[in-house]
């Protein structure tokens, strides 16, 4: 039996390793991008086919300031990681400006943050057929990476709800500049987990 890291991509067959992932502790970690054992699913074992859930009041018809944030950095990583800089920069001072006029929101918590994307991450399935359906390529492209930014954040969120702030004593946190990956430890990985860019493309988070 083969079990796949839904952040990284990281193998683990039980077929060449000495102790089934089964039998693995449940404090073990991906050692690749150190996503918890829950992160991992079986090969063979397909996604559940979810509709996609807008939600109940959503009008799709209109964005936030705050999504169009998003999306705007999004769109700028993407360029960068194509060696499109200048598109780069433009999208980026798009994502900025929009940054900047979001309006602040009450801290919801470590819980309900854990909850809403714990829904989000149960929507991937749904949006990527809708994708598929329409032949959309792009689409599909930006489903499987937001899938995987998603699943990062719900990794770190699920791994603080267990150890608290010990998660972030006596070590430092490092930002893929090209995927958005997150990364914690003393250095960045030689090579981003998910995206595969060198650790120079790794900048180091201050002021938290």
């Amino acid at each position: 039996m083969k079990y796949v890291c839904q952040v990284c991509g990281y193998v683990y067959d039980d077929d060449k390793e000495t102790v089934p992932f089964a039998s693995l502790p449940d404090d073990w970690t991906c050692p690749l991008c150190k996503a918890p054992k829950s992160a991992f699913k079986a090969e063979e074992e397909k996604k559940e086919e979810a509709a996609f859930d807008f939600g109940a009041d959503a009008d799709v018809t209109k964005v936030s300031a705050g999504q169009m944030a998003a999306l705007c950095s999004n769109l700028a990583r993407g360029a960068d990681k194509q060696y499109k800089q200048e598109i780069s920069e433009l999208y980026t001072e798009l994502a900025d400006y929009f940054t900047k006029i979001t309006p602040a929101v009450d801290d919801i918590g470590v819980d309900k943050l854990a909850e809403l994307l714990a829904k989000d991450v149960k929507n991937y399935p749904g949006a990527r057929a809708i994708a598929d359906e329409n032949k959309d390529r792009g689409a599909a492209r930006a489903i499987v990476w937001g899938e995987k930014v998603t699943r990062m954040l719900q990794s770190l969120v699920e791994q603080y709800q267990k150890e608290g702030d010990k998660m972030l004593a006596d070590t430092d946190i490092w930002l893929c500049t090209a995927c958005g990956f997150v990364y914690i430890g003393d250095a960045p990985p030689e090579k981003c987990p998910v995206c595969k860019v060198p650790a120079w493309k790794f900048d180091k988070v201050e002021g938290r």
